[in-house]
């Protein structure tokens, strides 16, 4: 299908920097076939009327679970060690393979509605999200959870489970896929070496979690004498390139390491928060050149999956921590929201950013909106005002998703059928008022 935006306002790259200027974007098939100029044998088979809006590259969001989506609000308030073992993990032990498609399509949902059409996902039960993400036309790459030890049975079951998941996903190029040591005190020195072997001989990246919390340092510390970041570097997880997850607790060592070994981090603000995890350093880790991206982190600890509503803690908390309004500029946020992200997934030359012949992964605003109003800054309304209610039109791979608002590509009432039937089967449908 041609698809033509007519008129529209636009981020778009101007060097190193992001500018709003208006444009007329044209997609053909899955790609920007032009900006401005319309190309030369361009079919118009769909018009939107660009005035009174704004597209903006899809937000990538580089670090979720997306099944988690059902778990909303059932484990609160609790320190990080009781939130996974105490509460998530026993809800997880009765999760059937029903239960994280139709937290997958939830999620994604909730995404599509706010802007994002690219997600990195570490999952447990195979085939369902990706199933999810191939019926809803969402974006995504796709880890298997993986928990071992040295080369016994059950890591290498996982690891079985991923690349049968791998394998059963081709022809669908929305899809990618990493390996997915889920983290150092569930993964330990022999089964990270297992794994990095493997990333190696299938180049494929790899994507843990590090760092999260103080209990997490103290474990690791105790057991190897070391940090999780540096553990993970003597186990060969940087070899390949990385998305390390979190990386709250980290020393200026550490953050040599991940520069050093070209790591991707993904910071989750709104979880680390609410774990009571702390706050990454971020400006740390930009100022010496480390790819810093954003995620949500799944429902179960965020609770939300709305990555406008990250996007304005980035900008915002460093500049409170740090006690200066220079930190971590608007600019510098939209770019860890978008072309960072799509970096860290090494999708840079298909996605993050509007520039002609990139994948047309797009979100478009509506303007008329009091959190947008007035125009005069609208990079800085994204990072600071905007809250993804604003969103209008979500167009990935070049084919319209979502349309006012409306989802073209799921039934959303099903969904939330479902969702409330897995929630009473689990007995988490308790109200407390």
């Amino acid at each position: 299908m041609g698809i033509v935006l007519k008129n529209i306002l636009a981020v778009i790259p101007a060097g190193d920097k992001d500018e709003v200027r208006e444009t007329t974007v044209y997609i053909e098939g899955n790609r920007i076939a032009a900006l401005g100029q319309k190309p030369e044998g361009f079919q118009e088979e769909k018009v939107i009327d660009g005035k009174d809006k704004l597209v903006i590259p899809g937000l990538v969001n580089c670090h979720t679970h997306s099944y988690m989506a059902f778990m909303r609000n059932v484990a609160d308030d609790l320190s990080f060690m009781d939130w996974l073992f105490g509460t998530i993990d026993p809800i997880e032990q009765q999760m059937t393979d029903e239960d994280t498609y139709w937290g997958a399509c939830l999620a994604i949902i909730e995404m599509m509605k706010s802007g994002t059409t690219c997600f990195n996902d570490m999952q447990m039960n195979i085939h369902q999200t990706t199933r999810a993400v191939k019926e809803s036309g969402m974006r995504a790459v796709i880890s298997r959870g993986l928990i071992g030890s040295g080369n016994d049975e059950a890591g290498q079951m996982r690891l079985r489970q991923a690349y049968e998941e791998r394998d059963g996903a081709k022809g669908c190029d929305r899809l990618s896929f990493m390996l997915g040591p889920h983290a150092p005190y569930t993964c330990d020195d022999g089964f990270m070496r297992v794994v990095s072997e493997e990333a190696k001989k299938n180049k494929m990246r790899i994507h843990v979690h590090l760092s999260e919390s103080v209990s997490e340092i103290q474990q690791i510390q105790e057991k190897y004498g070391c940090s999780p970041i540096e553990m993970a570097d003597k186990n060969g997880l940087f070899d390949v390139p990385a998305i390390a997850a979190h990386c709250v607790q980290i020393t200026d060592k550490d953050i040599d390491i991940l520069k050093e070994k070209n790591v991707s981090v993904v910071t989750n603000p709104a979880s680390n928060m609410k774990l009571g995890n702390g706050f990454a350093p971020v400006p740390e880790m930009l100022e010496k050149g480390v790819n810093v991206c954003l995620g949500t982190d799944g429902a179960a600890s965020n609770n939300s999956l709305n990555m406008f509503h990250e996007l304005s803690l980035l900008t915002l908390i460093h500049k409170g921590t740090h006690k200066t309004p220079q930190c971590i500029s608007a600019r510098e946020g939209f770019r860890i929201a978008t072309i960072n992200g799509a970096k860290a997934l090494g999708l840079e030359e298909e996605i993050g950013s509007i520039e002609e012949g990139k994948k047309a992964d797009l979100a478009i605003l509506d303007l008329n909106t009091p959190s947008l109003t007035p125009r005069n800054n609208l990079i800085a309304g994204l990072s600071y005002s905007a809250n993804g209610s604003e969103v209008e039109t979500v167009i990935i791979d070049g084919k319209i998703v979502m349309e006012n608002r409306k989802i073209l590509t799921m039934d959303e009432e099903l969904v939330y059928k479902k969702i409330n039937e897995i929630i009473a089967r689990m007995g988490l449908d308790k109200k407390e008022y």
